[in-house]
């Protein structure tokens, strides 16, 4: 039975009171949830549901949590100021189910809220917006996410886009301009809340806090933070973003994709405002600043962009939108998986950036394009395990942004770069670390190694080696996979899918089979045993005289940079040759037959997959297997984290106050081999007005191959 406000909340059940739902939109400012709230006049009831089950495998990491809890401090804090009491939060499996008893709890009659565009966010949505209708709620939703809403654009025939730079083009030519930002709401009433209850939200266990604790050291969650970020970006790294956006061992991005994954920070007013900028210094003739801003806008249409393809395509971030690459036969490869993440591989500037994000939970996004690209096409890894990966670990980890990117990177997209074509990390390493010294930094077992060799040390001398400390296959691995073995054998797994593919439509030809040309009924490759976190927790709603605590593998421990090198080689050797680890198979189902690497692969049809076809050079054998049968049953359904290496103390990294963040499918004027197949023309440098400035569409070289979860740098 539902208690009335009077009873519960305090306040007159009988007034107009409005229930405003945070979600990821944890601002005051350019909130129009909020504002609308605030405009009715009546009592405001400000709240945040916690329900991380309802995204399935997809369970915040620990530092996206950590973030989360002090963005909800901050918020809470500015709505007290605003004179709205107390942020309401509450712990459900459901959050339809606890906003409802909420909104019976206060007797609001209105709800607020701003939409979310994935899957999950709009079947919720729109459950609740029928149950609340039964109650005779008011339920209205607004955009406070994106430039412009998925369906306000569309191709000529009133088709939606499939490819990003018609899509860009289109948004910098629509007839209106984004809505300006909104100011904060002046005043906030939301009445007596002091009997109105909230659970206690827990986003840390003990093992964690440490390890969080050092997070603050370089960043500073909360919207007005964002604010700050943001000013210092624009008087600062914009400038020369074009030049030093690519430079992995400085900070010269704009470091905003956090706050805008939390909605700690408008879109509208970072489009804005660079395009005031744009505008001044076009006006002032100066084309290397508005080429930056040009390059910085892609971002953010790459942003709204990951939105946009979601939202059309909602298996985005399960199933490649090219039909015939669930033909690919990735190989399974648990082992290989783990040297990956761990910084193993044996390629200096994958392992420094490997290492780099576990230990800070960010990546600059050159060095995300490398490490993602050596896992697709080098390691053949499948893709959803590395975009996984980024989920539990970064600090903008954002679904949408890591499947369109992850997408490109794996060839997926009509507009992707083709999956052939590997990026040699050693040449990576040359443009984006010329000096070395974010790989000394990350891998001080190079440390001493002279420039020349730092990004290819297999190569050095053995004088060299010697005098520097490095011993190959004991204190730094020999690479784990060689480029040209790499690039044969995925010329190999190209060949072997197009023949699948040819054999797929010829069996639908002749009515053998049915439906094969649509990929969405074809089961996942399942994630990996030890990125699958176990949660537990009280299904019940936990109030704030009741703690409750998550009981889950240990998720993202911190390792020591330098502990542990003395144990590389018995450790992979025990990877390598002892099958029977306490990890469960991946695949658990399914028929294994030995292989050598010249026999002929045997699969059936649907989601093709190799297992364990990497030639280890570590000193190590692995037996060579191959996957026989594809996967009976569907992806796990378990929470993700993994099991990783023992604890220890995150370097402590503090970026300047004014620096930058994560890039874009950006163009990469100086190699044009490593851009995609889209030509870019000459801007014109005559912009004076806000209708020419709009008219400074981009085609061309412009998507670079890149992924970034959340773009923005």
């Amino acid at each position: 039975m539902s208690v009335s406000s009077s009873s519960m909340c305090g306040g007159d059940a009988a007034g107009m009171k409005s229930v405003v739902w945070f979600r990821r939109d944890l601002r005051v400012e350019d909130n129009p949830a909020l504002a609308a709230a605030a405009r009715t006049a009546g009592e405001v009831v400000p709240a945040y549901v916690w329900s991380p089950e309802e995204d399935g495998p997809y369970f915040p990491g620990r530092v996206s949590r950590w973030w989360l809890s002090q963005s909800l401090k901050h918020l809470e804090a500015s709505l007290q100021r605003l004179g709205a009491g107390k942020l309401v939060t509450r712990r459900s499996p459901d959050a339809v189910v606890a906003l409802l008893q909420l909104v019976r709890d206060t007797g609001a009659t209105h709800l607020f809220f701003n939409h979310l565009y994935d899957p999950i966010s709009l079947v919720r949505d729109h459950r609740l917006k029928e149950m609340l209708a039964a109650e005779g709620i008011v339920v209205q939703s607004f955009n406070a996410d994106l430039l412009y809403d998925p369906w306000e654009v569309n191709d000529d025939e009133g088709n939606p886009f499939n490819m990003f730079m018609p899509f860009w083009n289109r948004c910098l030519s629509m007839p209106y301009d984004p809505p300006a930002p909104l100011l904060p709401p002046k005043k906030i009433n939301s009445g007596d809340l002091s009997m109105c209850p909230s659970d206690d939200l827990i986003f840390e266990d003990d093992s964690e806090r440490g390890s969080n604790a050092l997070l603050a050291r370089a960043w500073s969650p909360g919207w007005q933070n964002a604010d700050k970020a943001l000013t210092a970006f624009l008087n600062g790294p914009l400038f020369d973003y074009s030049v030093n956006r690519k430079k992995a061992d400085s900070a010269n991005t704009s470091l905003l994709s956090p706050y805008l994954h939390f909605g700690e920070l408008s879109v509208r007013k970072v489009f804005h405002l660079v395009r005031m900028k744009q505008l001044v210094w076009s006006n002032e003739g100066n084309h290397a600043a508005e080429e930056s801003c040009t390059l910085f806008l892609r971002s953010i249409g790459l942003r709204e962009y990951s939105r946009y393809l979601c939202f059309n395509h909602p298996c985005s971030h399960e199933k490649p939108l090219l039909a015939h690459l669930r033909f690919f036969p990735w190989i399974v490869n648990e082992c290989t998986f783990k040297f990956w993440r761990q910084g193993r591989t044996g390629y200096p500037l994958v392992d420094a950036g490997m290492r780099e994000l576990w230990a800070t939970g960010w990546l600059h996004d050159r060095i995300r394009v490398v490490v993602s690209s050596f896992f697709v096409k080098v390691l053949q890894l499948p893709w959803r395990w590395g975009m996984k990966y980024f989920w539990d670990t970064l600090l903008d980890a954002d679904l949408e942004s890591d499947a369109l990117g992850w997408q490109y990177i794996s060839g997926s997209l009509p507009d992707s770069r083709e999956l052939d074509h590997i990026d040699n990390p050693q040449f990576e390493g040359y443009k984006f670390d010329p000096h070395g010294e974010y790989v000394r930094r990350w891998l001080p077992e190079l440390a001493r190694l002279p420039t020349e060799w730092i990004h290819h040390p297999w190569d050095a001398p053995a004088s060299v080696l010697q005098a520097a400390g490095v011993e190959l296959g004991s204190n730094y691995p020999l690479p784990i996979v060689e480029l040209d073995a790499a690039k044969a054998r995925l010329q190999e797994a190209l060949s072997e899918m197009w023949q699948l593919e040819a054999a797929s439509r010829a069996a639908m030809d002749t009515g053998m089979e049915e439906g094969l040309g649509d990929s969405s009924d074809v089961p996942l490759i399942e994630f990996p045993q030890d990125l699958q976190m176990e949660v537990h927790w009280e299904p019940a709603r936990v109030t704030a005289n009741v703690p409750t605590t998550a009981q889950r593998r240990q998720d993202q421990m911190v390792p020591t940079m330098t502990a542990s090198l003395n144990r590389v080689e018995t450790e992979v050797s025990a990877d390598l040759g002892n099958s029977q680890d306490s990890r469960a198979e991946v695949p658990s189902r399914m028929h294994f037959e030995q292989r050598t690497e010249g026999q002929e692969m045997i699969r059936s049809t649907g989601n093709a997959v190799r297992t364990n076809g990497i030639h280890h050079h570590n000193n190590f054998q692995q037996p060579q297997h191959r996957m026989r049968n594809v996967f009976a049953t569907s992806v796990s359904e378990a929470s993700s984290s993994w099991t990783g290496r023992e604890g220890g103390v995150v370097p402590v990294w503090s970026p300047p106050a004014a620096s930058g963040h994560s890039e874009t499918y950006a163009a990469d004027e100086d190699d044009v081999s490593s851009r995609s197949y889209l030509d870019r023309h000459p801007q014109s440098h005559l912009m004076m007005n806000w209708s020419q400035l709009s008219q400074s569409l981009t085609t061309g070289r412009d998507v670079e191959n890149s992924v970034q979860p959340n773009f923005i740098g």
